[in-house]
C-alpha cells in the first residue's frame, strides 16, 4: 500500500510508526518554525500571521542555515527575565564564566560607598562565585555542584555575604559547567531547600489525594480536576491543560477561569506552529516554565570570551521568553503564565527492548498545563515545586489512562476480526455493503464505496459514481504496482479532480481487491469533527487574522485543516489490510471463455492464494507472541521468531527436534500427555510450557509460556499435528516465585530467634537519610557512610548511577508521595518498590513506612524496611490496629470518667469547708477529717493520668508529715462496709506506740495501698459465720545518723474461719 510522507500515512509496522512519524513531524515542522520566527524579526508589527502560518508549500525555500541559527537563538539567546538573576560557574574550581548584567546590584555586590579607581568589582570572570555568599550558603553551593543529581537538591539558600539579603539558588548542568538562577526569597516567608523539600509537597498533598482517588476511564474529568487544583494552588486567572494530537497540532481539553470576563479557550485547536518543536524540546528538558511579565525588559548574559559559543539557557527557569511569544501573550491579553510538561511513556509496542528492566522507557510530551494570568505574577520557587510535583502525579495517571485507551484499542482490532469473520461468511463482495453490520462499521468513516466490475455501490457521505470511477483509474495509472493507498488530503496525494469532491470527501483509504476492482472508505475534512465554544456566528464580529491570538490560531488551523480528514490510524488500517486480504482471496475475476485465459486466471488466482498465503505465513513468523507447532510423530514443524529470540534456538536447530527434548525434563510427562490428546482433538487451554534456552541464554534459566493447545487439521480434517500459540510469562512467573520465597524469608525471620533483621533505612524530617543497617547494605551494595546524612531522594535513590538507581523518575515519585504522606502523618499504604544495587541487579520488594515521633509527638522522621506482606503479618497488623483502637476508646473513655468526677469532687470539697467553719464537737472534727483524707484519697487516684507507668508499677510519692493513727482510720472506714457486706469482721492489732507516730510521707499513698490489700483480703475470705481477718502491725525502727529515722512496717494478714 503506498503512502505520502506527511499527509499519506502508511500502515506499517506499529512499534516503529508512531516513532517515524513523530520524528517526520519534527524534522518537518522545524524549518515552519524557523521560518514564521525570521518573519517575525524581519516584519515585528508589521507581521501578518495568517500568511505566515501558512508557509509549508515553502519549506524547501529555507536554508538549514537559517533553521541552525533559530535553534541556537531559542536555546541561546543570551537573555533572561528581570525577576532574578544569573551566573555560570566552571564545575571544577567555580571560577564564574558568565553572569547576567543584573547580578551585581540584585545579590548587593556592588559596594555602598563612593567608588574609587583603585577599586575593582566584585563580580567578574574567573571570581570564585563561593565568595560572594555566607560560609553556609557556600558550602551548600559546594555540595550541590558536587553531587551527581543536583536537580533533586534545589533549592539552596544563600545569603548576600554584604547585606545577609536571602536568595533561592537553583542548579543545573551545561556543556561548560553549572548555571545558577538566583531568585529573591521574601524574608518573612518560611525558607523551604532541599533539605525540607518534603514539606513543600504538603501543599499539594490534598491535590494529589483527589487525583488519585478518581476511578479509571475518564481522560476529561482527570483533567478537569487538575486545572481546579492548579487555580486554588496558584492563584492564575485561568488554568489550562494542552493535548498534543499526533499531527502535532495542539487542542484545550480542560479548562478553568476565576476572572469573570475571560473569553473561553475550552474546544481551540491550533496549528502546530503556535507551540514550535523547539519550546516541545525546552519543555521536556525543563518541566516547569514561569514567565512573570512578558512586558519587562530582558536582562542581557555577558560571558567569558574563552566560551566558544553563548551559554545555554535551556535549562535556566529565568530564561526570557523570545519575542515572537511574549508579543502573542500581549495580544490575547495574558501577561504571565506558568506552564508545566505533561510527560508519558512513549508507546513501544512489543519492542523487545521495553522489557530489559535496566532501560529507562522512552517519554514523550503529552501536553501542558498552563496558566495565564491578565497582571504580572511570580510564583516562589517552593510552590512552583508543589505544582510540578503534582503535575508529575498527573502524568502518572494520565500514562494509565492512555494505556488503558490502549487497551481498548486491542480489544476493538478483536472486535473488528469477529466483523471480517461474519463478512467472510458471507457472499463477497456484495454482503459487506448490503447487510448489518456492513463495511462502514469496520472503521471510523463517513461513507463507502466498493467498485466491482464495473459498478459501485455506496453507504454514507461519497463521491458519485462517475467520481468513484475516475479516482479507481486514477489509482490504476498512478499506483498501479502497490495494493491501494491511504491518505488524509487527496489534494496532497496528487488526485488532480479533489477540488471537485468539496469538503464532504478529503480523506481516502482504498484497498484493491481485484485487478480493476477496489473497496473505499472516505472521511470528511477535519473541520467538521471540530467546535469551539469560543468561536464567533455573527458575520459582522470579525477578527484581525493578521494578529496573533488564539482566534488567530484557531482560524489558521481551520485553514489548514479544511482539505484534511483525521489521519487513518495504524489499528484501522490493519483491520482494512485484513479485510483486503479476505476478499482478495474469496472474489473471482470474469472467467474468459478462452483456455489461454483460463490458464492465465487459474495462475493469477494461484499467485493471488500464494500472496495470502505467505502473509499469513509472514504474519506468523513476525508474530510478537510466541507460536510454535509440533506434528503427529511429535517433532517441531514451526517455530516462529519470537519463541526463537526467547530460547535462544533459532528456527533451522529446532525444526525436526522431538518437542519434548526442548522442555525442561520434569515437564516432558506433562507434556508427552497435552499432546497425546491434543492429537485425539481434545484441546487444552492455558497450558504452561516450560522451554530450554541454548546459546548465550542457557544460563537464563526456562522460558515459561501459557499457551492454548489448537490441532492442526488437512483438508480432510485430519488431524495432522498441534499449534501451541502463547503467552511470555516467564518475567511475571519469577517475580512471583520471587515474592513466594521473599514471604516464607520474612516469616522465618520474624520468628527465629537470631540476630537478623530485615534491610531497614531512616529518614530525618529534612530528607536526609540517618540509618542504614547492615542487611540494607548487602541488600544495595551501598556502604552505610555512603547513604548517611545524604539526601534520600537524589542521593541515595536516584535515577542516575551514584546511589541506589531506581527504574525511572515515576518510581521516585511514588516514593516521593509515600514518604510525604507519613511526614505529614497520614497512614500510608505499602509500596511495591525496586531499585538497581552497585552491581546492577535489580531488587525488588515491598516498602513499608512508618513515621517517627520524638517524646512530645512530634514527627521527627520515618522509618522503612523491604520486606514482603505475609498474610500472619498483615493479620497481626489488623490485630494491632484494632488493639491501638480499643486502647484508644478506653483512654477516651477514662477520660470521660475523670472528667465527670472532678464535678462532685468540688461540691464535697465545698461542704466540707462548710462544716469546718460550723460550731462541731471535737468527735465531728474527727469525722470530718477522715472524710476530707478520704477525699483527697480520690483526688489523687482520678489525677493520676500516667496509665503506662501505672501499669509498669511506678508512680510518683509525695513526702509530707502525716499522723499514721489518722492514715489506719481512714482505711478501716473504707472497707467497713465491705467487712459488713462480706460478713468478715476485720480485727485490729495496732499498738499504740504506732498510732501515735507522725510520720513524713505519702499519706494518700499509704491509704490507697493499704484500703486496696484489706478489700482485696475481703472479697477472697470465705463468708461463713464468724470468718474474721486478723491485721497485726509490727513497726521496727532504724537510725541514720542522730537526727533521722527510718520506720518499717510490717503488715500481716492472718483468716480466721471456724467450721462447725
Amino acid at each position: 500500500m503506498s503512502s505520502k510522507s506527511t499527509t499519506n500515512r502508511t500502515n506499517c509496522s506499529k512499534n516503529s510508526s508512531a516513532r517515524s512519524k513523530q520524528g517526520a513531524h519534527i524534522v518537518a515542522q522545524t524549518p515552519i518554525d524557523a521560518k514564521l520566527h525570521v518573519d517575525y524579526e524581519l516584519s515585528e508589527q508589521q507581521f501578518d500571521y495568517s500568511t505566515s502560518v501558512n508557509v509549508s508549500n515553502a519549506v524547501s525555500d529555507i536554508p538549514s542555515s537559517t533553521v541552525s541559527t533559530y535553534l541556537q537563538k531559542m536555546q541561546r539567546g543570551s537573555l533572561i527575565q528581570p525577576f532574578g538573576c544569573l551566573i555560570a560557574i566552571d564545575v571544577h574550581n567555580f571560577c564564574v564564566l558568565a553572569h547576567s548584567e543584573n547580578a551585581p546590584e540584585m545579590l548587593d555586590l556592588a559596594p555602598h560607598a563612593v567608588p574609587s579607581i583603585e577599586q575593582q568589582d566584585v563580580l567578574t570572570f574567573g571570581t570564585d562565585v563561593r565568595t560572594l555568599f555566607r560560609p553556609s550558603g557556600s558550602a551548600a553551593l559546594q555540595k550541590a555542584a558536587n553531587a551527581g543529581e543536583v536537580n533533586m537538591l534545589n533549592p539552596i539558600l544563600v545569603h548576600s555575604k554584604n547585606s545577609g539579603k536571602p536568595f533561592y539558588a537553583i542548579l543545573h548542568h551545561v556543556d561548560v559547567g553549572i548555571v545558577i538562577d538566583f531568585e529573591p526569597m521574601n524574608p518573612a516567608d518560611l525558607p523551604v531547600t532541599a533539605a525540607g523539600a518534603l514539606k513543600s509537597y504538603k501543599l499539594a498533598a490534598k491535590a494529589i489525594s483527589r487525583l488519585q482517588s478518581l476511578s479509571s476511564g475518564s481522560i476529561s474529568v482527570l483533567c478537569d480536576i487538575l486545572v481546579r487544583e492548579v487555580m486554588d494552588l496558584t492563584g492564575y486567572d485561568r488554568v489550562m491543560v494542552y493535548k498534543f494530537h499526533d499531527d502535532a497540532h495542539g487542542e484545550v481539553v480542560a479548562e478553568c477561569c476565576s476572572r469573570p470576563g475571560l473569553e473561553p479557550y475550552l474546544g481551540l485547536h491550533y496549528p502546530a506552529t503556535d507551540i514550535p518543536q523547539a519550546s516541545r524540546f525546552l519543555f521536556m528538558k525543563n518541566k516547569v516554565r514561569m514567565i512573570c511579565d512578558c512586558l519587562a525588559r530582558p536582562v542581557k548574559v555577558i560571558q567569558d570570551t574563552a566560551l566558544a559559543q553563548p551559554l545555554s539557557l535551556a535549562g535556566s527557569t529565568l530564561r526570557s521568553p523570545h519575542g515572537c511569544h511574549a508579543h502573542y501573550m500581549a495580544n490575547m491579553g495574558s501577561i504571565a503564565s506558568l506552564a508545566m510538561s505533561v510527560m508519558i511513556n512513549e508507546d513501544d509496542g512489543d519492542d523487545d527492548d521495553a522489557t530489559d528492566s535496566s532501560q529507562q522507557k522512552r517519554r514523550k510530551l503529552w501536553g501542558l498545563v498552563v496558566c495565564h494570568h491578565t497582571e504580572p505574577r511570580f510564583i516562589p520557587f517552593p510552590l512552583r515545586y508543589a505544582c510540578e510535583f503534582l503535575v508529575q502525579v498527573f502524568s502518572g495517571q494520565m500514562n494509565k489512562e492512555v494505556e488503558l485507551a490502549a487497551q481498548l484499542k486491542e480489544k476493538h482490532i478483536l472486535q473488528t476480526q469477529t466483523v471480517l469473520c461474519d463478512m467472510l461468511l458471507r457472499d463477497a463482495p456484495t454482503g459487506i455493503m448490503t447487510q448489518s453490520p456492513n463495511v462502514m462499521d469496520l472503521v471510523k468513516c463517513d461513507g463507502a464505496a466498493l467498485y466491482y466490475r464495473k459498478k459501485c455501490s455506496l453507504l454514507g457521505v461519497t463521491p458519485t459514481e462517475a467520481q468513484i470511477e475516475d479516482i479507481a483509474k486514477w489509482l490504476v495509472e498512478c499506483h498501479g504496482g502497490s495494493t491501494g493507498l491511504s491518505t488524509d488530503s487527496l489534494m496532497e496525494a496528487g488526485y488532480t479532480e479533489a477540488s471537485t469532491l468539496g469538503d464532504a470527501v478529503c480523506g481516502m483509504a482504498a484497498v484493491k481487491i481485484t485487478c480493476g476492482g477496489f473497496l473505499f472508505w472516505f472521511r470528511s475534512n477535519t473541520a467538521k469533527e471540530i467546535k469551539w465554544g469560543g468561536a464567533k456566528h455573527d458575520p459582522a464580529d470579525k477578527d484581525d487574522s493578521r494578529k496573533m491570538h488564539p482566534r488567530s490560531s484557531f482560524k489558521a488551523f481551520l485553514e489548514v485543516v479544511k482539505r484534511r480528514s483525521l489521519p487513518w490510524e495504524d489499528v484501522e488500517m490493519d483491520a482494512i489490510h485484513s479485510l483486503q486480504l479476505i476478499l482478495r482471496g474469496s472474489l473471482k475475476d470474469e472467467i474468459a471463455e478462452e483456455d489461454s485465459k483460463m490458464i492465465l486466471r487459474v495462475e493469477t488466482r494461484v499467485d493471488e492464494l500464494r500472496v495470502v498465503t505467505n502473509e499469513m505465513v509472514r504474519l506468523i513468523e513476525t508474530a510478537s507472541i510466541p507460536i510454535l507447532a509440533v506434528d503427529s510423530s511429535g517433532y517441531v514443524n514451526g517455530w516462529n521468531t519470537k519463541v526463537a529470540e526467547l530460547t535462544g534456538l533459532d528456527l533451522q536447530k529446532a525444526l525436526g527436534t522431538p518437542f519434548v527434548d526442548l522442555v525442561v525434563d520434569d515437564a516432558a510427562p506433562r507434556m508427552n500427555d497435552i499432546l497425546s490428546l491434543a492429537l485425539q482433538g481434545k484441546e487444552e487451554k492455558n497450558v504452561e510450557i516450560r522451554l530450554k534456552t541454548f546459546g548465550g541464554q542457557e544460563n537464563s534459566g526456562p522460558i515459561i509460556l501459557v499457551a492454548n493447545a489448537c490441532c492442526s487439521r488437512d483438508v480432510n480434517e485430519n488431524i495432522v499435528g498441534v499449534c501451541f500459540v502463547g503467552q511470555d510469562v516467564t518475567a511475571q512467573t519469577m517475580v512471583l516465585d520471587k515474592y513466594n520465597r521473599l514471604q516464607g524469608d520474612y516469616v522465618g525471620i520474624m520468628w527465629n530467634p537470631s540476630p537478623l533483621i530485615p534491610p531497614i533505612f531512616m529518614m530525618d524530617e529534612f530528607g536526609k537519610c540517618i540509618e542504614w543497617n547492615d542487611a540494607m547494605q548487602k541488600l544495595s551494595g551501598l556502604k552505610r557512610e555512603q547513604a548517611v546524612q545524604q539526601m534520600l531522594l537524589g542521593e541515595v535513590f536516584t535515577v542516575h548511577s551514584n546511589g541506589c538507581r531506581v527504574k525511572d523518575q515515576d518510581t521516585l515519585t511514588k516514593l516521593r508521595i509515600l514518604l510525604n504522606n507519613v511526614i505529614s502523618g497520614q497512614d500510608s499504604d505499602k509500596l511495591v518498590f525496586g531499585f538497581f544495587d552497585r552491581q546492577q541487579k535489580y531488587v525488588q520488594a515491598l516498602i513499608s513506612a512508618n513515621k517517627r515521633t520524638d517524646s512530645e509527638g512530634k514527627i521527627t522522621g520515618v522509618l522503612c524496611f523491604l520486606h514482603v506482606a505475609s498474610p500472619e503479618l498483615q493479620h497481626a497488623m489488623k490485630v494491632q490496629k484494632i488493639t491501638e483502637r480499643a486502647a484508644a476508646n478506653t483512654q477516651t473513655k477514662l477520660a470521660y470518667i475523670r472528667s465527670e468526677l472532678r464535678n462532685p469532687l468540688s461540691g464535697i470539697n465545698c461542704v466540707q469547708k462548710m462544716m469546718k467553719s460550723s460550731n462541731l464537737s471535737n468527735e465531728q472534727k474527727q469525722l470530718l477529717k477522715t472524710s476530707e483524707l478520704c477525699r483527697n484519697q480520690l483526688a489523687k487516684i482520678v489525677g493520676d493520668t500516667d496509665i503506662e507507668a501505672i501499669e509498669e508499677s511506678y508512680v510518683e510519692m509525695s513526702s509530707e508529715e502525716f499522723s499514721v493513727g489518722e492514715a489506719l482510720q481512714v482505711v478501716m472506714n473504707q472497707v467497713t462496709i465491705l467487712s459488713r457486706e462480706r460478713d468478715v469482721k476485720i480485727i485490729y492489732d495496732i499498738p499504740d506506740e504506732v498510732s501515735c507516730m507522725r510520720l513524713y510521707g505519702d499519706m494518700l499513698r499509704l491509704q490507697q495501698l493499704l484500703s486496696d490489700f484489706l478489700a482485696t483480703a475481703l472479697m477472697f475470705t470465705p463468708p461463713f459465720q464468724e470468718s474474721s481477718i486478723y491485721l497485726c502491725i509490727i513497726p521496727r525502727k532504724e537510725s541514720i545518723g542522730t537526727q533521722m529515722h527510718v520506720v518499717h512496717f510490717e503488715f500481716r494478714l492472718v483468716y480466721m474461719i471456724i467450721l462447725k
